[in-house]
């Protein structure tokens, strides 16, 4: 059983950073492609950014030039670094892996206010 750890949501103010890290803890397994995703209130989950495990990026257009996803392949580890935070990036956001299966984290709260 493999489990999704998240950490570093929270909140910040317009123009501020956070970093998000994801830690896939459990029975050891391959893991592929990691990523993050999130669903703002009345929205839809979609994608902010994914790497595989040769280092292909791919990031929403929304976050490029500000977000930066970066992985530990030793520790199962991805990591987001959000800079130039907008309000619109308030949202739930959740870590994605996938490997023979698709796992989920259970999401943190990131929140961008004045």
């Amino acid at each position: 059983q493999v489990q999704l750890v998240e950490s570093g949501g929270g909140l910040v103010q317009p123009g501020g950073s956070l970093t998000l890290s994801c830690a896939a803890a459990g029975t050891p397994v391959t893991i592929y492609n990691m990523g993050w995703y999130r669903q703002a209130p009345g929205q839809q989950r979609e994608l902010v950014a994914t790497i595989t495990g040769s280092g292909r990026i791919n990031y929403a257009d929304s976050v490029k030039g500000r977000f930066t996803i970066s992985r530990d392949n030793a520790k199962n580890t991805v990591y987001l670094q959000m800079n130039s935070l907008k309000t619109e990036d308030t949202a739930v956001y959740y870590c994605y892996a996938q490997g023979l299966a698709n796992y989920w984290g259970q999401g943190t709260q990131v929140t961008v206010s004045s």
